[in-house]
């Protein structure tokens, strides 16, 4: 068996090793996420320095290792300068990648992941700098589309609850629909309102009240007692835990991120973008089993942003 193999790849992580070489993480198409030494790549005019920046797509020769492989040659094809000139596209872009190395798998093709993480990466990297919302809009559907591919899409058609459409009602301002984290997606609030009381009229049926009068017993019979509520056992759906509620522009905005490209919604502003990323993030992290930490980079650009704008 050969001792070298190419690879297409982009670099999602790199850190240092020793005096001088990196460790960079790839996403290749070939053979999925692999870690590779990039020998000399800290040292001044190494070939390998910039071909083992962030999100720079290389075709690589690289040599196997007892631990770790070793990149012996980087052709670059591809790289995105437009993200590190910005500093919401450039946390936007890591957020993403964070979310690919929890999905990647190793020593597999991963062509669907790789393809579309470089389409996401191509959006973000188009996006007008002057358009804050449009860097939101751009994350919120990358990651939509990631937790789709690895089949953790959460539901935002219909109510997980009673499985009916739901459909946002642009008339009424303080329209709502609850999102679960744990039931995997929206909730009708009316469907578990009627759930709630369902589940309560079962216990009222089970536990008498305390102030309740023994029954009647044939005459010159005792009392029958009454029974022991500490043994009564009822079995009632778990009533479902909202995580957050959304109006009626964010409920859309989210049920449009299935699409293959961004839809405008009439009245969407910032803050709306906000509310549905911060949805999918607590989702993701639920899903994924760890935060996010990009994301805190998203939150103080935004933050200061929004206060430069007021």
């Amino acid at each position: 068996m050969s001792r070298t193999y190419k690879a297409t790849g982009i670099n999602l992580k790199t850190q240092a090793l020793g005096e001088s070489d990196k460790i960079v993480t790839i996403l290749t198409r070939e053979f999925g996420l692999i870690r590779a030494v990039a020998p000399g790549a800290r040292k001044h005019n190494s070939s390998l320095g910039g071909r083992s920046g962030m999100f720079v797509v290389n075709e690589l020769l690289i040599a196997k290792g007892r631990s770790l492989d070793k990149i012996t040659q980087a052709q670059t094809l591809k790289t995105y300068p437009g993200l590190a000139k910005d500093l919401g596209k450039l946390a936007a872009s890591q957020y993403l990648a964070e979310i690919v190395l929890c999905e990647a798998l190793s020593e597999q093709p991963q062509e669907e992941l790789y393809d579309l993480f470089n389409e996401h990466l191509h959006r973000l990297e188009m996006v007008s700098s002057a358009n804050p919302s449009g860097v939101l809009a751009h994350l919120a559907h990358g990651v939509f589309h990631l937790l789709a591919l690895a089949g953790l899409t959460p539901q935002v058609q219909i109510c997980c609850l009673s499985q009916y459409p739901l459909k946002p009602d642009f008339t009424d301002p303080n329209w709502q629909v609850g999102f679960s984290i744990p039931a995997g997606g929206t909730v009708s609030l009316e469907a578990r309102e009627r759930l709630r009381k369902e589940g309560q009229r079962e216990i009222n049926n089970q536990f008498p009240m305390p102030n309740a009068p023994y029954p009647l017993s044939p005459e010159g019979a005792p009392p029958s007692p009454m029974p022991n509520t500490q043994t009564v056992v009822v079995h009632r759906q778990e009533i479902t835990g909202i995580s957050c509620c959304l109006g009626a522009i964010e409920l859309a905005l989210l049920q449009h991120l299935s699409q293959p490209e961004i839809r405008q919604i009439d009245g969407a502003k910032d803050h709306h973008w906000l509310s549905v990323e911060q949805t999918l993030r607590q989702y993701a992290q639920y899903q994924l089993g760890r935060p996010i930490r990009s994301a805190t980079l998203i939150d103080s650009y935004f933050a200061a942003n929004h206060d430069a704008t007021v």
